[in-house]
């Protein structure tokens, strides 16, 4: 698989914006990859090995799941020593943000069980702008068969930004323990996330361990996140009226500035600060995460979840 790789630019202060834009030339099909069949049944595969096994609500509030426990990250274990030289190296968070992405840019080109397939993709640091802080705690609630609420109505466990692709491991386990003493010492790696549109969340592709160890310090893990990098052309329709309010916010001002007003000038640097952050939220947004018909339609996904969550039954009617 080849790979092209570009760093995005600093935005403005205090707007992160730091990571890689990847062109990923194959392959056609990931090998980590949603395969999809009528009724809102999704299942997510690993080579032809059953990860996941989703179905969305029929009235669209969420998405029913049913973990199998078979997922393998497709990153290599890292190491004790690469963590603390790429912080000694980049002090900076920004620039270790970036060597990371690069670390894991490198893993998933190289890998045969990741998400990667030919298109355009990002790896950014940090959540998304809609993340919520407290959903951090639902995944102390961790079940392998749950919902991910989309709305108001569900019980609170069940709102998250984030979903485990295996259980988190318990704080007092010998690899977590190890990875909290990192987290003390800020050398603890970023946690891995992909952007699944489907689920409207993110799934842990590598960094589980390292999660469960963050959250038993009671802090949160830096992450960088997997998107299909979102279309040029929606983005400038989305920037559209930003620009336009901004022109005639900064006309408005730039006459204030003639008329000898004392903050004109931190108004219109307030206005470009602002401008540079509403555009980075617009060119942040993702494409639809792919996914291909499952051989056998919704039979195949009826059997797939006899198979390997014999006792979920989601309520898909309400």
């Amino acid at each position: 698989m080849a790979m092209d790789r570009t760093a995005l630019p600093h935005a403005a202060e205090g707007v992160p914006r730091y990571g890689l834009a990847l062109t990923v030339d194959g392959p056609p099909r990931a090998p980590l990859r949603f395969e999809v069949a009528d009724g809102r049944r999704m299942v997510l595969l690993q080579g032809e090995q059953v990860v996941l096994l989703a179905r969305q609500r029929v009235t669209y509030f969420g998405v029913h799941y049913a973990r199998t426990g078979h997922y393998v990250s497709p990153i290599a274990p890292l190491r004790a020593d690469t963590a603390r030289r790429h912080r000694d190296t980049h002090p900076d968070d920004d620039a270790w943000s970036l060597r990371w992405a690069h670390h894991f840019a490198d893993a998933l080109r190289a890998s045969s069980n990741g998400p990667l397939h030919e298109g355009d993709w990002q790896l950014r640091p940090g959540m998304t702008a809609y993340a919520v802080d407290a959903f951090w705690d639902s995944l102390s609630h961790d079940p392998d068969i749950g919902h991910l609420a989309w709305f108001s109505g569900s019980p609170p466990t069940d709102s998250r930004d984030i979903l485990a692709l295996r259980p988190l491991s318990a704080p007092h386990t010998a690899r977590v323990k190890a990875y909290r003493r990192q987290y003390r010492e800020g050398t603890l790696p970023p946690v891995l996330l992909w952007g699944v549109s489907a689920l409207d969340a993110c799934v842990v592709l590598d960094g589980h361990d390292r999660l469960a160890a963050a959250l038993a310090e009671g802090g949160r893990p830096a992450v960088l996140r997997l998107n299909r990098a979102g279309k040029e052309a929606v983005h400038q329709l989305c920037a559209r009226p930003l620009l336009r309010a901004y022109e005639e916010r900064i006309a408005r001002l730039t006459a204030d500035l003639a008329e000898g007003h004392p903050m004109a000038e931190v108004r219109i640097a307030n206005a470009g600060r602002r401008l540079a952050g509403d555009l980075d939220t617009v060119y942040a947004r993702s494409h639809l995460t792919r996914s291909w018909p499952l051989p056998g339609g919704a039979p195949a996904w009826q059997e797939l979840a006899a198979r390997h969550a014999p006792d979920w039954h989601p309520d898909t009617h309400i």
